[in-house]
C-alpha cells in the first residue's frame, strides 16, 4: 500500500527543481516579515496581542510544509485513483458553508466554515480540485475530443459546478478565477478552437450579467473606473493602496515603517498587504517581489513543458497558472489596474486556507519536477 501511495523513482533524474524549491522559501520568509509587519497593530488592537495573526500563520505554514512534504513523494498513479473523492470531498465541503451552525457569514458571503474553532474556505480547495480532475480528465480523453458529449461535457459540467456553489457562497471574484483556471486548461489541452470560443461566447456574457446583478459588486466597477467619485466611500481603499504605494517611493519607508497599515487601510494584512510591501519596501522592493514570482511562474511552467505525459504537464500547468495567476490579481487590485477582488495574495496574506492549499499546490509541482525528462516511477507509471 506504501508502495502505491509515494513514489519510487529509477536511477535517473530524481532529485526536486532546487531553484523551485529556493524561490518558494524565500517568498515565505518574506510573507511572513512582511505580514507581521502589516498586521501587528490591528492584531494589538483586536486583541492585545500583536503577535496574534503573525502565530496563526505560522502555524498553518507549518501544517502546509508538512502537507507539501507529503504532496512532494505521492505517487501520481494513486493522485489519478483519489480523483473521484477528491472532488466527492470537495463538493461536500463546499456544501458545508450552507449548513447553519456549521457554515459562517461573513462581510454578506458564505466563504467558511468551523470546525472545532478552526474555520476553513473551501472555495480554496476548489482550485487545486479542478486543476487535478481537469489534468486527469484531459488526458484520459485527450484522443476523442471531437466526441463533445463524452469528452468536453463532463469537464465543463464540473468547473461550472464548483463556479456556482462559489458563485452562491457570494464570491464572484473566486467564482471567475476558478473559470478563467479552467478555460484556460481547457485552451492548453489542445480542446478543439471552435469548441473552446463556442464556451467562452456563451460564458462571458453570463458571466458579466452576474458581475451587474448586484449593488456591492458595482460599486466596485464605479470604484475602479474613478475612485474619486466618493473618495472616502467606494472609492477609499483604492485610494489608499495607491497612497501607500507612492508613499514608498524608490527605497520604501523601510520595514516596520509603514503609516497605512495604523488604521488607514482596511485589510492591510490580507487582501491589501502588497500595499504594506510596497510602502516599506519601495518601487525596489515591489520590483523583487514581482521577480520572485515571474521566476516561480517560470519553473513552474518549465516542468510543464518537459513533463513526459499529458496529465503531469496539465497538472503541472494549472498548479503553476493558480499560483501566479492569484498574485497577478491580487497586485493589480493593489495598484488600481485590477477592480477589488478580495483575491489573496499567496504565501504573504493573512488565511490558513490559502497558504495550506498554496503550499500542496507546490509540493506537487516539486513532486513532478523529479519527473520530467528520463525519470520513471517504478511499476507504477512506466
Amino acid at each position: 500500500m506504501v508502495a502505491e501511495i509515494f513514489t519510487v523513482e529509477k536511477i535517473g533524474r530524481n532529485s526536486a527543481d532546487y531553484p523551485l524549491a529556493g524561490v518558494l522559501f524565500i517568498l515565505l520568509g518574506v510573507g511572513l516579515s512582511m505580514l507581521f509587519s502589516a498586521s501587528y497593530y490591528w492584531a494589538q488592537t483586536l486583541v492585545q496581542n500583536p503577535f496574534y495573526f503573525f502565530k496563526r500563520q505560522i502555524i498553518w505554514v507549518l501544517a502546509g510544509l508538512a502537507l507539501s512534504f507529503i504532496a512532494s513523494r505521492i505517487s501520481m498513479t494513486f493522485l489519478k485513483k483519489l480523483v473521484p473523492w477528491i472532488l466527492l470531498v470537495t463538493v461536500l465541503a463546499m456544501l458545508l458553508t450552507f449548513i447553519p451552525g456549521i457554515g459562517t457569514k461573513a462581510l454578506g458571503a458564505r466563504r467558511w466554515f468551523y470546525i472545532f474553532g478552526v474555520s476553513f474556505q473551501p472555495s480554496e480547495v476548489v482550485k487545486l480540485a479542478t486543476v487535478i480532475y481537469l489534468a486527469y480528465i484531459f488526458e484520459k480523453r485527450k484522443e476523442n475530443f471531437d466526441n463533445v458529449v463524452n469528452s468536453l461535457l463532463p469537464p465543463l459540467i464540473v468547473v461550472l459546478i464548483f463556479t456556482v456553489l462559489i458563485y452562491l457562497q457570494n464570491d464572484y471574484s473566486t467564482a471567475m478565477f476558478v473559470l478563467v483556471v479552467g478555460a484556460s486548461m481547457f485552451f492548453i489541452a489542445k480542446v478543439p478552437l471552435r469548441y473552446f470560443v463556442t464556451v467562452v461566447a456563451a460564458t462571458v456574457p453570463f458571466a458579466v450579467l452576474l458581475l451587474l446583478s448586484r449593488a456591492h459588486r458595482v460599486r466596485r466597477i464605479i470604484a475602479f473606473i474613478d475612485p474619486q467619485i466618493d473618495p472616502s466611500g467606494i472609492g477609499y481603499q483604492v485610494l489608499a493602496s495607491q497612497s501607500a504605494l507612492m508613499n514608498g517611493g524608490l527605497w520604501g519607508r523601510g520595514i516596520g515603517e509603514s503609516l497605512r497599515k495604523f488604521g488607514g487601510l482596511p485589510e492591510a494584512h490580507s487582501d491589501f498587504v502588497f500595499a504594506i510591501v510596497g510602502e516599506e519596501l519601495g518601487f525596489v522592493g515591489i520590483v523583487l517581489i514581482i521577480s520572485l514570482f515571474l521566476f516561480f511562474a517560470y519553473r513552474g511552467y518549465r516542468i510543464a513543458y518537459y513533463s513526459r505525459d499529458t496529465f503531469r504537464s496539465l497538472l503541472a500547468f494549472g498548479l503553476t497558472t493558480c499560483i501566479v495567476f492569484q498574485a497577478m490579481v491580487n497586485m493589480g487590485v493593489v495598484a488600481g489596474i485590477v477592480p477589488a477582488t478580495g483575491i489573496t495574495l499567496p504565501f504573504f496574506s493573512a488565511g490558513g486556507s490559502s497558504i495550506l492549499v498554496s503550499m500542496v499546490m507546490c509540493g506537487l509541482l516539486l513532486n513532478l519536477s523529479r519527473f520530467t525528462g528520463n525519470a520513471t516511477e517504478e511499476g507504477l507509471d512506466g
